[in-house]
């Protein structure tokens, strides 16, 4: 009895892993893609004039 569930604990624990494996390859694979869409995303979103150094305060840096 003892011994079933044991197995049926590790076969989830083997199942999770292989399913978070198959996870981490579809974002490896397909990361370009995802890059591309997300900065497609800051464009629409920023209307175009955004830079990424919109954040800092120049006239500070100038002092």
């Amino acid at each position: 009895m003892k011994s079933s569930s044991t197995w049926r604990f590790v076969l989830k624990i083997v199942g999770l892993s292989l399913a978070a494996a198959g996870l981490i390859c579809l974002l490896v694979g397909f990361w370009d893609k995802l890059a591309e869409d997300a900065a497609a995303v800051k464009g629409r979103l920023c209307g175009g004039n955004c830079s990424e150094f919109d954040d800092y305060d120049d006239d500070l840096l100038c002092e």
